[in-house]
C-alpha cells in the first residue's frame, strides 16, 4: 500500500513560550516512527535509551544516549527504540526566528547562527560535549520566561563552539525541497525498514515507485548520494550493530538475521562501514557498557 507523502508536522508550543521544551520518562511504544519533517529546529537529548537515528541520508545505531540538533525542514524518522532504566527523553524545537528575524544576525551571535546552519545537515555531538549539556538541557523543563531564554542561548553557544560533533549529512540533503521526492523516499524507507533482512530486487523496489530499473537507478543516487544496494546494506549494518550490542548471538547467525547470506561479504561490508570488524566492534561496545 502506497504511503501518504511525508508529513508536515505542525508544533505548537505553550501559549506563553516561543520554545517547545518537553521531557518523557517512559516511552509510548504507540508513536509510530514516521518520515516527517517541519520547519522548526529541534534538539533532542536522550539520556539512556537506545535506537536508530534517521536524520536524512544517515541512519546509525546509538546505545545508551545521544544528543542531536537537526536543521528546519531536514527530513527525519522517529528514532527511538525505547528509554532503559532510569532514562529520559529531553526535546526542544524552535522556529530559527524565534527571537526575531534579525536576533541571529548581530555580530555577538555568529557562533549560533553558523550552529544554526550546519544543523541542515544534522549534527552528532560526541560524548564530552553531550556529558555537559546533557544536564542542563534537561534542566530546561523546570525553567519558564526569560529564564528559560537566557539558558536555551546558553546552551546554544556551547553548542555552537565545540568542535566536539559530527555532521551526519556531510554531502548534503535536499529532499525537503521537493515534496514529490520526499514521498517516493518515503516509500522506499519505509519497504527497506520492513524488508531489509530479505532479498529485495532492483525490479521489486522500481515498481513500489512506479519507475523502470534504469530511471529509479538514476533517481536514486541522483537524490541521495547512494546506491540503493549501498542503502539497503547500511541498514543491515546498523541492525548488526544493535544484535552486536545487545545480543549474544554468534557473529555469522547475525549476518544471516541481517540479510547477509555471504559470511565473507557481510565481514566485509561490515568493516567497510564501521571502520572495523564485527568481532572488535562487539567487544569494544560491550567494554564501553560494562
Amino acid at each position: 500500500m502506497m504511503q501518504k507523502k511525508p508529513i508536515l508536522e505542525k508544533v505548537t508550543p505553550n501559549f506563553d513560550s516561543s520554545l517547545l521544551v518537553k521531557k518523557h520518562e517512559v516511552f509510548l511504544k504507540t508513536n509510530i516512527p514516521f518520515w516527517h519533517f517541519h520547519p522548526e529546529i529541534e534538539l533532542v537529548y536522550v539520556n539512556r535509551g537506545k535506537g536508530k537515528r534517521h536524520i536524512g541520508n544517515h541512519i546509525s545505531y546509538f546505545n545508551n544516549s545521544q544528543l542531536v540538533l537537526i536543521g528546519s525542514n531536514l527530513p527525519h524518522v522517529g528514532y527511538l527504540d525505547r528509554l532503559t532504566t532510569n532514562g529520559s527523553e529531553t526535546l526542544i524545537q524552535f522556529k530559527p526566528d524565534f527571537l526575531g528575524k534579525e536576533f541571529f544576525k548581530i555580530p555577538e551571535m555568529n557562533a549560533i547562527e553558523g550552529l544554526l546552519e550546519r544543523a541542515k545537515k544534522g549534527i552528532r555531538f560526541n560524548i564530552e560535549i553531550k556529558k555537559r549539556i546533557g544536564v542542563k538541557i534537561e534542566a530546561l523543563v523546570e525553567l519558564e520566561g526569560a529564564h528559560l531564554i537566557t539558558s536555551f542561548l546558553e546552551i546554544l553557544n556551547d553548542l555552537a563552539t565545540t568542535d566536539d560533533y559530527t555532521l551526519l549529512n556531510v554531502n548534503g540533503f535536499a529532499f525537503e525541497s521537493n515534496k514529490q521526492d520526499n514521498n517516493k523516499i518515503e516509500v522506499i524507507y519505509k519497504h527497506i525498514n520492513e524488508h531489509f533482512n530479505e532479498h529485495i530486487s532492483l525490479d521489486e523496489i522500481a515498481e513500489l515507485a512506479s519507475m523502470t530499473v534504469p530511471a529509479f537507478c538514476r533517481y536514486f543516487k541522483k537524490s541521495t548520494g547512494k546506491t540503493f544496494t549501498k542503502l539497503v546494506n547500511e541498514h543491515r549494518i546498523v541492525h548488526a550493530t544493535k544484535l552486536l550490542a545487545e545480543s549474544n548471538i554468534s557473529i555469522a547467525d547475525i549476518s544471516f538475521e541481517c540479510g547477509f547470506n555471504n559470511f565473507s561479504y557481510f565481514n566485509k561490508v561490515f568493516k567497510e562501514f564501521t571502520g572495523k570488524t564485527a568481532l572488535k566492534y562487539r567487544s569494544e561496545i560491550k567494554n564501553l557498557i560494562q
